[in-house]
């Protein structure tokens, strides 16, 4: 064999033992891991992603976690931490001037917005009125033969003192102050939301956060397929799926009359508060909404519950995503486009 031929086998082996290096190193598929946690935010939260070790995957669920905790105290509105200025301190410091987390400020701006783009129905400063509906609750859940319903007269002293015009944010300055003594702050339709879609934001490709019913993907599994969310039915337990939404990146929320509540008289009094009337909603048993942004879809999931169904379209519209409500009645109703996200 000449030196060219020797030279080309040579060529040929080496090109031969790459290959099969190669293949033999490659990186181990990705397997599926997930965690739940059941503290934070008062409800289930549930972590699912793909990592090629356990260890990896533990890791990062560690540290979601405690971004997540870091915002549940922040925004926690009933009890307050040591070292820490939170929502809970801003509401028993009323008058008083606070400096704040940048991450309270943010969320405030972000609720004043929303108040105003909701027509008022996503109010964070209705607190003093919602106060009321959640101390009858939780009275009512711990002795339901004794339950009762808030007075009108009670109410509508309280709602006197709800409304953005109570409250000072100086976001220079990073300070907060509620100017009336009996005002106080609720950001139940909107922290939770708020806060998943901050931590999704931090997250690899290809994870699924889940924190009581607001949901946020970021990225197709690794397979390229969507992740699956069922659209719960509120009278089948959580097993029991209306509907299943297929979604690669963005967020799925969704409010509903079925898991906090209690009952008075025979009457089920659930914890979405109506501004208009003082009283829980009635056009709807749950509404899901599908947008980007898990923040927005926990915002308007709430306003469209307590809208009728041409104005929460319109406020849909405006907003940008797609929605299913579903009526008293049992009956379905979607948004037009709503249909190319659900699972054939």
């Amino acid at each position: 064999m000449g030196l060219k031929g020797k030279k080309r086998l040579c060529a040929a082996l080496a090109a031969v033992w790459t290959a099969f290096c190669c293949a033999g190193c490659s990186a181990a598929p990705k397997q599926r891991y997930q965690v739940t946690y059941m503290e934070l935010f008062d409800t289930v939260t549930a972590i699912t992603g793909y990592a090629e070790s356990e260890e990896e995957f533990n890791r990062e669920a560690g540290r979601i976690h405690d971004e997540l905790e870091a915002y549940d105290h922040l925004y926690d509105i009933y009890q307050e931490y040591p070292e820490t200025v939170n929502l809970c301190t801003v509401n028993r410091s009323a008058g008083e001037t606070l400096t704040v987390d940048q991450r309270i400020i943010d969320l405030l701006l972000m609720a004043k917005e929303i108040d105003g783009m909701t027509g008022h129905r996503v109010d964070a400063m209705y607190g003093a009125v919602l106060r009321i509906w959640h101390e009858a609750r939780e009275e009512g859940i711990l002795h339901p033969e004794s339950a009762k319903v808030p007075e009108r007269a009670e109410l509508e002293a309280a709602a006197a003192h709800t409304g953005f015009g109570l409250i000072e944010i100086d976001p220079e300055k990073r300070t907060v102050r509620l100017t009336d003594p009996e005002a106080s702050l609720d950001v139940g339709a909107l922290a939770k939301g708020y806060a998943t879609q901050k931590v999704a934001e931090t997250l690899p490709e290809g994870y699924l956060l889940s924190v009581g019913g607001n949901v946020s993907a970021t990225g197709p599994k690794p397979d390229g397929k969507p992740w699956v969310v069922g659209i719960q039915n509120p009278d089948a337990g959580e097993q029991a799926y209306l509907e299943r939404v297929e979604i690669s990146r963005g967020a799925v929320v969704t409010s509903g009359d079925y898991q906090r509540y209690y009952v008075a008289d025979g009457v089920k009094y659930h914890h979405i508060i109506d501004p208009e009337t003082m009283y829980p909603g009635e056009k709807w048993r749950a509404v899901t909404v599908i947008t980007e942004d898990s923040g927005t879809a926990d915002a308007l999931s709430t306003a469209l519950f307590l809208m009728d169904r041409e104005e929460g379209q319109a406020l849909l519209d405006r907003i940008g995503g797609e929605a299913l409500w579903i009526a008293p009645d049992g009956a379905i109703v979607q948004s037009p486009g709503l249909g190319d996200w659900l699972r054939k």
